[in-house]
């Protein structure tokens, strides 16, 4: 089966004194995905926005809105992301005491429904819950900040899951990757078998045309 291949550009990294500009500027250059990083200043340091901004953002753009919980308790935000325009939504392994819980009531609310995983995190959690995912994100930092770099020791992890995935009939589920992903070095998580790059200072570091042109310029290769 032949997944999407995309970049997502993570709006942590955009300029919040024009956030919907930024985002209408990007929809116009075709970018029909962007990634939405909720943090709750518990499970990582910082605290980022939340459902209001999501929803202001929604009435300013039509694009699909990946949001990525970085919080505890995760089971309390379902109703509230997709009332807000969340289209899929998130949510980390580690957060969990029920997993396959949560991640159906996420599909239940009507959002598709993805675990991360933090670097040290093995991928043994998701044995049981793939029949739930549409996505993996393996997490190529340890989450919390923007500009970081990426890890190395995460591509074997990002090979080891597409081989876990394919084996067991799983293929359709993507594996998207975020942390020090650029266009310079996206052929990385692309040849390990990522197909959603979650680009933040890979994006808004610079001119979002050139940036975002350039990570299509790599794309094409892979799709």
């Amino acid at each position: 089966m032949k997944r999407e291949k995309r970049v997502y550009p993570s709006i942590l990294s955009a300029d919040f004194t024009k956030l919907g500009q930024d985002c209408r500027e990007l929809q116009e250059m075709g970018c029909t995905h962007l990634h939405v990083d909720v943090m709750d200043g518990q499970f990582v340091p910082p605290i980022s926005f939340g459902e209001p901004v999501i929803k202001s953002l929604r009435k300013a753009v039509d694009q699909f809105f990946d949001v990525h919980y970085m919080g505890l308790h995760p089971e309390y935000r379902i109703e509230s992301m997709a009332e807000s325009g969340a289209d899929s939504l998130t949510i980390h392994a580690e957060t969990c005491v029920h997993l396959d819980r949560v991640l159906q009531a996420i599909k239940d609310a009507g959002m598709e429904a993805g675990v991360a995983l933090n670097p040290s995190t093995p991928l043994q959690v998701l044995d049981y819950v793939m029949d739930r995912l549409d996505q993996v994100l393996i997490m190529t930092v340890n989450p919390g900040y923007g500009g970081q770099s990426y890890l190395p020791a995460m591509t074997s992890k990002i090979r080891e899951l597409r081989e876990k995935l394919d084996a067991s009939g799983h293929q359709n589920v993507a594996i998207q990757v975020d942390g020090g992903i650029y266009a310079h070095n996206a052929h990385i998580v692309l040849d390990a078998g990522a197909d959603r790059l979650v680009a933040g200072s890979g994006i808004f570091g610079g001119d979002k045309r050139e940036n975002y042109e350039a990570f299509e310029k790599v794309l094409a290769g892979y799709r």
